[in-house]
C-alpha cells in the first residue's frame, strides 16, 4: 500500500522543487526496487488509469512504460543522480508537446503554463463507470489469448471506471478480480470456481462500487452538501424519523467519507463504514421492520449495502412544514434552519431525486447569502418566500409523483404512462417526439 502512495506522489510530482523531487526519487527507487518491476507496472498502471480516467488503454499504456523505463534506468546501481530529475523534467515536457502520446484532459493547456505540481491537476473522473464484466466464458478466451494483455486492460478499464474508490479498495478489488480468473479458467469445474470466487468477493465488489459513488459525491459536491444529501436520503427512506436521529448519522457519514476517500489506510473504508452502519442500525433498526431486516446479518458491510438499496418509503400526510423565520436564516444557525426546512419537506416528498433535492440546497445557500448580507434582509426574504410558495409546490408534487411512478412500477409500464401522460398535456406534441417513450 505504501507503494501505491509513492506512484501517486510520482505521477503527481514531476518537475517539482529539488528537494521533492530528491525525496520522490528516493521512495520510487526504493519501491521499485522491493516491488520488483512488473508490480511497479501493475500499480502504474491502476495509478495512472485512476487519475487519467478518460485516456485511452493506448496514452495509458505510452504513459506506463515511459515511467517504468525512467524508473528502471535511474533507480538502477551507479545511475547518476540528476537522472531522476532530468527525466522527469523530459517527461512532463513531453506531456504537454503538441504531439504528446500522453493522456489529455480538457485542463491540460492550463496546467501545461504551470510549474511544478501545478502541471499535473487531476482532471475530472467520468460520469458514469463504463467497465461491464464479460461472461465467464468470454473473460477465459481473453485470458486464455494473451494473459498480460487481459491484465493490462482490465486494470485500466477497472481502474478509470472505478477511480474515485479509495486507492486501497480499488487495489484489493482488482488482485481479487484477476486472482479469481488465472484460478477459475484453468479450473475443471470453471462455473463452480466462479461462483464460489464472486461470492467471496462480493462485499468488496459492493464497496468498490458504493465508495466510487460516496467519493465521487463528496469531491463534487463536498462535506456539507454531502451530509444535507445523506440526511434526506434517510428521510426519504424513514420519513417518520425525527430531525435530531437522523442529522447525527449524516454528519458521521460525511466524516468517514472526509476520513477515508483520500486515504491510503488499507482498512479506512471498510472500517470506518461498518462503524457508522452499526450507529445507523442501533438507532433507526427499531423504529422500521426494514432497517431492522437490513440489521440482522453480521457482515456489517452488507447490512450497509441493503440499506443503501432501500426505496423510498411512502410519502407521510403530514401538516405544511414549518418554515424558518427570517432571523434564523439568517442567525448563527442559518444554515442548519434551512436543512431542517428541507428536510421536512423531503418527508413529505419522499421519491423526491437526489438532484432536486441538491438544486434546492444550492439555491436556499445563495437565498441567505444574497438576503442576509442585503440592506433589508427581511424584505429581501419575504420576496424570495413568496416566488418560492408559487413555484415550488406544484414541483415538488409532479417531481415527486413522477420518481414515485417510475420507483413502483415496471420500466415498460412506467414508458407508458408518461407517454399517455405527456399526450393528455401535450397534444400537440408531434407523435415521433414520444415515439420513444413507449412506442405506437
Amino acid at each position: 500500500m505504501r507503494a501505491a502512495l509513492t506512484l501517486l506522489l510520482f505521477l503527481g510530482a514531476v518537475r517539482a522543487m529539488h528537494r521533492g523531487e530528491a525525496y520522490i526519487r528516493d521512495k520510487v527507487c526504493q519501491e521499485f526496487k522491493t516491488l520488483g518491476k512488473e508490480n511497479f507496472r501493475t500499480l502504474t498502471i491502476i495509478t495512472s488509469s485512476r487519475k487519467y480516467s478518460n485516456a485511452t488503454f493506448e496514452e495509458i499504456s505510452h504513459l506506463v512504460r515511459e515511467i517504468v523505463a525512467l524508473a528502471e534506468t535511474c533507480c538502477a546501481e551507479g545511475a547518476d543522480p540528476s537522472c531522476y530529475d532530468a527525466g522527469s523534467s523530459a517527461l512532463s515536457a513531453k506531456s504537454c508537446g503538441r504531439d504528446s502520446p500522453f493522456p489529455f484532459h480538457p485542463g491540460t493547456a492550463g496546467c501545461c503554463t504551470q510549474e511544478g505540481l501545478e502541471q499535473t491537476r487531476r482532471p475530472p473522473p467520468q460520469q458514469l463507470p463504463r467497465y461491464l464484466q464479460p461472461s465467464n466464458e468470454e473473460l477465459c478466451q481473453a485470458f486464455k489469448k494473451d494473459p498480460k494483455d487481459f491484465a493490462d486492460r482490465f486494470l485500466y478499464e477497472y481502474a478509470s471506471s472505478y477511480g474515485q474508490a479509495p486507492l486501497p479498495v480499488l487495489l484489493g478489488s482488482t488482485r481479487t478480480f484477476l486472482s479469481m480468473v488465472s484460478t477459475c479458467c484453468i479450473s475443471p469445474m470453471p462455473t463452480a470456481c466462479f461462483l464460489k470466487e464472486k461470492l467471496e468477493r462480493k462485499t468488496l465488489s459492493l464497496l468498490t462500487l458504493m465508495s466510487n459513488r460516496a467519493c465521487s459525491h463528496f469531491t463534487a459536491y463536498g462535506k456539507d452538501k454531502v451530509t444535507f444529501s445523506y440526511l434526506t436520503s434517510l428521510a426519504q427512506k424513514m420519513p417518520g424519523a425525527p430531525f435530531e436521529d437522523l442529522f447525527p448519522l449524516a454528519e458521521d457519514a460525511a466524516e468517514v467519507f472526509s476520513q477515508c476517500c483520500d486515504s491510503v489506510a488499507e482498512d479506512c473504508m471498510q472500517k470506518k463504514l461498518s462503524e457508522h452502519t452499526a450507529k445507523v442500525c442501533g438507532a433507526l433498526s427499531a423504529r422500521d421492520k426494514r432497517f431492522a431486516d437490513c440489521c440482522k446479518g453480521k457482515n456489517l458491510m452488507q447490512n450497509y449495502f441493503c440499506i443503501s438499496a432501500l426505496p423510498p418509503a411512502p410519502a407521510l400526510q403530514l401538516p405544511e412544514a414549518p418554515k424558518p423565520t427570517n432571523e434564523q436564516l439568517c442567525g448563527e444557525e442559518g444554515a442548519r434552519h434551512a436543512k431542517r426546512y428541507l428536510f421536512e419537506l423531503t418527508r413529505r416528498h419522499s421519491s423526491t431525486p437526489d438532484a432536486v433535492l441538491g438544486k434546492l440546497y444550492d439555491a436556499s445557500a445563495e437565498v441567505r447569502e444574497e438576503c442576509c448580507s442585503a440592506k433589508d434582509p427581511s424584505a429581501c426574504l419575504d420576496s424570495k418566500r413568496r416566488w418560492m410558495g408559487e413555484q415550488l409546490p406544484p414541483f415538488l408534487e409532479k417531481a415527486n409523483r413522477l420518481c414515485g411512478q417510475y420507483t413502483k412500477l415496471p420500466f415498460l409500464a412506467f414508458q407508458k404512462r408518461l407517454r399517455e401522460g405527456l399526450m393528455r398535456t401535450m397534444p400537440e406534441a408531434r407523435a415521433e417526439l414520444l415515439g420513444g417513450l413507449g412506442g405506437q
